[in-house]
């Protein structure tokens, strides 16, 4: 009996502690990590300053559209472009050279600076998104969605040219040309990190253009247009020549100021987008 006793009252007491450690508050989730320290400083950020014994010497900066702050005794400091060790070494320097005996300089990034930009085209949430001043290309398309499954191989960017209000119709107006051109290879694998989103900036993702394979091969039909195809891979794309086709009678049809034409064309022949490729049957 004793022992019964002893084993409910120990269950009892197991159970209490689970429940009690069910109900113990999370721990709290860790705030956002800071830009990394080879994070450069914009125009806009807010830099706090601090000159270690010198009080008169610190206190928050804010950096101007020139790129550069003003400071007692150095007149003005660059600051865009740099990182913050960099601004270090340049103000101890400057501060060293008859007027500190050597400084000790600490200068952090206080705020950052916010941009506004348009991600519009292939991307599935198309819309204005505010950006930290240190975001990427890639980071601008994360916002919106990520590309589409009709997404070219491009993406471009479309400067603020003037005063005019910015917007999404800057990609798409007539004669427009972007100002930047990218592989969205590249910016996917981060060899693009190093393009530098601006304020205003318009990032388009334009859709895929496509070939268009006829005749005699085995699957006709539309498909993705690569930067440097040929007849030959295009037909590849068809499921290849058919058991009436022909390997050497083949033309590109191909629209020029609005006028079809259709010239001969060899395997090896390079294709431009809208190109159709037709295969013709052999001769008997």
């Amino acid at each position: 009996m004793v022992s019964r006793t002893l084993a409910l009252l120990l269950f009892l007491g197991t159970t209490q502690i689970s429940a009690q450690q069910t109900t113990l508050p999370l721990p709290p989730v860790p705030p956002p990590a800071a830009p990394s320290g080879d994070y450069l400083v914009g125009a806009g950020d807010i830099l706090q300053v601090t000159v270690y014994g010198e009080k008169e010497l610190t206190g928050s900066f804010r950096v101007d559209n020139d790129g550069t702050f003003p400071y007692q005794y150095l007149n003005r400091v660059k600051a865009e472009g740099l990182t913050t060790q960099a601004i270090e070494e340049s103000m101890e320097k400057a501060l060293a050279d008859g007027f500190l005996r050597n400084p000790q300089v600490s200068v952090e990034v206080r705020e950052y600076r916010s941009k506004n930009v348009w991600v519009q085209g292939q991307v599935r949430a198309p819309g204005k998104y505010p950006l930290p001043a240190n975001a990427s290309l890639m980071d601008a398309i994360f916002l919106a969605g990520s590309t589409t499954a009709d997404a070219g191989n491009w993406v471009e960017i479309y400067r603020q040219r003037s005063a005019a209000a910015p917007g999404p119709s800057v990609a798409t107006a007539p004669g427009n040309k972007p100002d930047e051109r990218i592989k969205l290879t590249d910016v996917q694998s981060g060899i693009a990190q190093s393009i530098k989103i601006q304020d205003n900036d318009t990032i388009f993702v334009p859709k895929a253009q496509v070939i268009y394979v006829a005749g005699m091969v085995r699957a006709p039909g539309a498909f993705r247009f690569d930067d440097g195809m040929t007849v030959f891979e295009a037909i590849s794309l068809a499921g290849g020549v058919n058991e009436k086709g022909s390997n050497s009678r083949m033309s590109i049809v191909r629209f020029v100021n609005g006028q079809r034409k259709e010239v001969d064309a060899k395997s090896g022949d390079m294709l431009q987008p809208g190109d159709q490729v037709v295969v013709k049957a052999r001769r008997l």
